[in-house]
């Protein structure tokens, strides 16, 4: 059992007000020294978002299904998949209760 949560799949990108749909895998983790929920993870390469982003430092919306979250994105690796990073509540469901990350594991 792991103690990160996460989503992978289809996902809407907003960078500089344009909407994009791109493919994200994604993972979070509650850290308790802090007190916030941090998730982080990479989008797919995409040469809309690489002309959209070139490259730097970038705020953006990330929304999946009828959840959105603000992150950012960040270093692109050598097959152009960009670092996605945001803090407190993510963009994917996440278990809140005992019950529920039982029934996950079930």
């Amino acid at each position: 059992m792991s103690d990160e949560d996460g989503y992978a799949g289809p996902a809407t990108l907003v960078v500089d007000g344009v909407e994009m749909v791109v493919q994200v895998d994604l993972r979070g983790y509650f850290q308790p020294i802090d007190g916030y929920y941090h998730w982080y993870g990479r989008v797919s390469a995409s040469r809309e978002l690489s002309a959209a982003v070139g490259g730097r430092k970038k705020a953006c919306t990330v929304r999946v299904e009828d959840r959105s979250a603000d992150g950012e994105l960040s270093d692109p690796d050598p097959w152009g998949r960009y670092r996605l990073m945001g803090t407190s509540t993510p963009p994917f469901s996440v278990p809140t209760s005992l019950a529920e990350v039982e029934a996950a594991t079930a």
